[in-house]
């Protein structure tokens, strides 16, 4: 089901770069020092397997206010998600301490189609209005999947939040597929 699943999904999501855009300081300042990205392979395979996780199928893509932002959250990195096309506003608590990892726009496919999808893939991401910059992600080998299936996009890992009220907005592209999200996040202490 997964693979069935996930390679019919273009998922817009965000940018998974851990740039140090948020901090303790000031709301969505710049930190102290970057904390340390998850490899390409652990991040798409970890959030693809986040998207999946929930035994009675409500899968976070899907979410269209935020109720189901917080369900199945690793304790090391926070995972948002974008949409299967099409714009969602969500509202969100997530925990300070903890970096923020999402795509803007990725799929599941052979190298032919990840090469083919990142050729005309692009979008964009802010963080209290200040941009984050996404790193395009090549195809990673997928475990428990079909030989042969990668994983690729466009993705952003940012650092913590400070606590307070922070907005996320981004948007991806790749052929004719858009996706976006706006973020209303409530960052506070576990």
């Amino acid at each position: 089901m997964r693979l069935i699943r996930s390679t019919a999904l273009l998922l817009g999501a965000g940018a998974l770069l851990f740039t140090g855009a948020c901090s303790s300081s000031s709301g969505g300042g710049e930190s102290d020092g970057a904390p340390a990205k998850l490899s390409a392979t652990d991040l798409q395979n970890r959030w693809w397997d986040w998207t999946e996780a929930d035994k009675d199928g409500a899968n976070p893509i899907d979410d269209r206010d935020g109720r189901l932002c917080g369900r199945n959250q690793p304790t090391d990195v926070w995972f948002l998600a974008g949409t299967h096309g099409g714009p969602a506003k969500r509202s969100c608590k997530v925990p300070t301490g903890v970096p923020i990892a999402f795509p803007l726009v990725n799929q599941i496919a052979s190298k032919s189609g990840c090469d083919a999808f990142l050729a005309t893939a692009k979008g964009t991401a802010t963080l209290d209005g200040k941009a984050l910059e996404p790193e395009r992600l090549t195809g990673t080998p997928m475990k428990g999947m079909r030989s042969g299936s990668l994983a690729c996009g466009l993705w952003v890992q940012t650092g913590p939040l400070s606590a307070g009220t922070h907005t996320l907005r981004f948007e991806g592209s790749a052929g004719s597929f858009s996706t976006s999200a706006d973020y209303r996040l409530e960052a506070a202490a576990r």
